[in-house]
């Protein structure tokens, strides 16, 4: 572990239970290209989101240790099952005694500051895992900032396997992609903004918009966490002095590195990727 006074620096990390992060990967890179970034995918481990909070808290505390010994100072929780059960133990309880100069951040409080400025009437609905959804983590955090925003949730357990099978562009996805926003929107029909709350979904946007009524607002996540960081990182000038720049990008998976090469061609556009297998204990 590194003091923060030691002229030591290294990448920022990002972690998420598989590919969907990547998607939060690629807004960073647009936005803040100077920066080196590590990338860790627990693919042999995914999904996260039908899994206990105990579990998810292991798993994530794990692969933040593993890119704390990588070099990071700063690790992004890009996955909003981690974020949401696990980002606040290892805040408040592990970090103190991991490296207190370190820092991780997730994905839910960037996305959960813009909806003030994004609903018009104040009725919001949440697509998400199952796991994201029971965590009741976007309506406390929401409640926090805005309390006057009504907050509806909907699971949707069969998106994330329409993209990790790359089916999310395919006529079989129309089927659950109506079926869910039909369903959040019986449950509330006031609803004029809705948040994607996992980082898969970006996928799916263009049969989301196909099957969501015009006047309702859909909120993805990269573009705020992106500025998010930005602004975090202009805010602690110290951080961003132990933040490498060197335009670096490298990958690791705990699954088949070929099968995270063709992933990220599709979540990343990028085809010429350096992965490395990595194992989590």
């Amino acid at each position: 572990m590194y003091p923060l006074s030691a002229p030591h620096t290294g990448p920022i990390g990002v972690f998420d239970s598989g590919y969907g992060g990547l998607t939060i990967l690629g807004k960073f890179i647009e936005r803040l290209p100077q920066y080196d970034y590590l990338y860790l995918g627990d693919n042999a481990r995914a999904p996260y989101g039908t899994r206990s909070f105990e579990v998810v808290y292991d798993f994530t505390l794990q692969a933040v240790k593993k890119l704390f010994e990588l070099g990071c100072p700063l690790v992004i929780l890009a996955c909003n099952t981690a974020s949401a059960k696990a980002l606040r133990s290892i805040q408040q309880n592990d970090l103190p005694h991991m490296d207190p100069t370190r820092r991780v951040l997730g994905v839910i409080r960037p996305t959960v500051e813009c909806i003030g400025e994004i609903t018009r009437n104040g009725h919001v609905g949440l697509l998400a895992t199952a796991g994201t959804v029971r965590s009741e983590s976007y309506p406390l955090e929401i409640k926090k900032i805005f309390p006057d925003i009504q907050v509806t949730g909907m699971a949707c357990p069969m998106w994330v396997p329409l993209v990790e099978n790359r089916e999310y562009d395919g006529d079989g996805a129309d089927y659950f992609v109506k079926k869910y926003i039909d369903t959040i929107l019986q449950k509330d029909p006031d609803i004029d903004t809705l948040i994607l709350g996992c980082t898969h979904y970006p996928l799916l946007l263009q049969k989301i918009r196909q099957y969501t009524p015009s006047h309702i607002r859909l909120v993805t996540q990269g573009e705020y966490v992106s500025e998010s960081l930005k602004d975090y990182l202009s805010r602690h000038p110290d951080m961003d002095a132990r933040c490498s720049k060197n335009k670096r990008r490298e990958f690791l998976t705990t699954e088949s590195v070929e099968k995270f090469r063709e992933s990220a061609s599709v979540f990343l556009h990028c085809t010429n990727v350096h992965v490395r297998n990595v194992q989590l204990e």
